[in-house]
């Protein structure tokens, strides 16, 4: 078996690291190893996990050592979001009443990641509830800037190089904005495609599992596995795409990063001879945000209710006020949001019969200075309430800090959407490296 140096090993994405493993060139001790001692150096700094155990992994990891990894994720180093159950580790949905809390089983996600041989490293943090209430985690660029929100702990392990993969939840912009953030990818496929049971419920006709990885291709890859579609894996390289440059409405919240992320991303794309137009914004669009905001409301609302209704359960002040202002929502608003979605999802499925993808922000800017809010989700809730995939894929450092572009695809392509997406990934050429 190849002595590779720990360096080495944090150097492998996930489609090497697991490939190799499964080879038996790679131990997955050696990987376990590697990961932890990089943990050990970056997380005081980072926080981005809320439960570590190292010698439980390291027992996962000779135990699969002695049996011969051959799963598709064999060694693969996992962070799971702390609203993801895990029977052998706490999950207590970044809440102060639930902590500690054990599952009696694994989410379907972690046991199928598991049984493909993939080694869960810890519990990532959540903000509370996987709301708007922060948790300790601190942007893996710079620790006075937030990671985003709501799965903040496994965009920033991913981001920090103290995981190759970290499980998500986004019922608003929980996956891509963060993602754009920390500088990795954030995959939010097509809702439905990962199954949510045993995830703590915001909002059912939104809540998405999605995934963050370094490249287009890791998540791909852990896609293909988690949805048993081996299909999603690109085979090839895509020529000549039809991209649709959307500016999301409203588009005056783009600030610098971000409009010089999609400046080069046309560029870029144009120069290596994909097809780039911009898609005229309709003017309906802009009211896809509210009716995100009643979806969302009139769900969560109920989904919480135990935790909104009981004095036993402890809650930050922003949670709280989140709760309150989404209950505002009335049945009958919630009807007509709904059927919104419906009517203009075919709306938009003509706007994007010539084109294989859109190309719209991630993220209003670069990560925002201070730690006591997440970031602004409003470039993210069109596509989560249409229940589209979504990729965020790194694009610049703007002063220093990374700023992606998200690629849009249609309702149920994913497996396109994912190709497109590994197309732009190479033409942006961002060159990936730990924060």
């Amino acid at each position: 078996m190849t002595q590779l140096s720990p360096d080495s090993i944090l150097a492998l994405d996930a489609v090497a690291l697991t490939g190799a493993v499964r080879a038996g060139t790679l131990s997955p001790v050696a990987v376990t190893e590697a990961y932890l001692d990089r943990i050990a150096t970056r997380d005081e700094t980072v926080r981005a996990w809320e439960y570590l155990s190292p010698g439980q992994v390291l027992e996962a990891a000779r135990a699969l050592l002695a049996r011969g990894p051959q799963g598709a994720l064999a060694g693969l180093p996992i962070a799971v979001k702390d609203v993801i159950a895990t029977h052998d580790m706490p999950t207590g949905y970044g809440n102060v009443s639930y902590a500690g809390t054990r599952p009696v089983c694994d989410a379907p996600c972690v046991a199928l990641s598991r049984a493909a041989d993939g080694l869960v490293l810890g519990k990532s943090v959540s903000t509370e509830f996987a709301m708007a209430s922060p948790g300790k985690t601190r942007n893996p660029f710079d620790p006075a800037r937030t990671p985003g929100g709501s799965s903040s702990g496994s965009c920033a392990a991913v981001g920090a190089g103290m995981a190759l993969l970290g499980f998500g939840t986004q019922t608003a912009g929980s996956v891509i904005r963060p993602a754009s953030y920390c500088g990795v990818v954030g995959y939010k496929p097509t809702h439905g495609l990962i199954n949510t049971a045993e995830v703590k419920v915001l909002a059912q006709s939104l809540d998405t599992i999605g995934l963050l990885t370094r490249t287009v291709a890791d998540a791909a890859l852990v896609a293909s596995v988690l949805g048993r579609r081996p299909d999603l894996m690109p085979e090839g390289t895509v020529t000549g795409l039809r991209i649709g440059l959307f500016h999301t409405a409203p588009f005056d919240k783009a600030g610098p990063g971000t409009l010089a992320a999609l400046e080069h991303a046309h560029r870029a794309l144009s120069g290596a001879g994909h097809r780039v137009s911009v898609l005229p914004v309709p003017d309906w669009f802009e009211h896809s945000h509210l009716a995100h905001h009643r979806v969302m409301g009139f769900e969560v609302t109920s989904a919480l209710a135990f935790e909104r209704l009981s004095p036993q359960v402890h809650m930050t002040d922003m949670t709280r006020d989140f709760l309150a202002a989404k209950a505002g929502v009335s049945a009958e608003d919630y009807d007509a949001a709904l059927a919104f979605r419906d009517l203009h999802a075919r709306k938009l499925a003509d706007l994007m019969a010539d084109v294989d993808v859109l190309l719209a922000p991630a993220a209003p800017d670069v990560a925002p200075l201070g730690l006591g809010a997440t970031g602004d989700p409003v470039f993210n809730t069109p596509w989560t309430l249409f229940r589209m995939p979504a990729i965020t894929v790194p694009a610049l450092r703007w002063q220093g800090l990374p700023v992606g572009v998200q690629v849009i695809g249609a309702r149920h392509a994913d497996r396109k959407t994912l190709a497109a997406a590994q197309a732009i990934e190479a033409a942006l050429d961002y060159g990936w490296t730990a924060a």
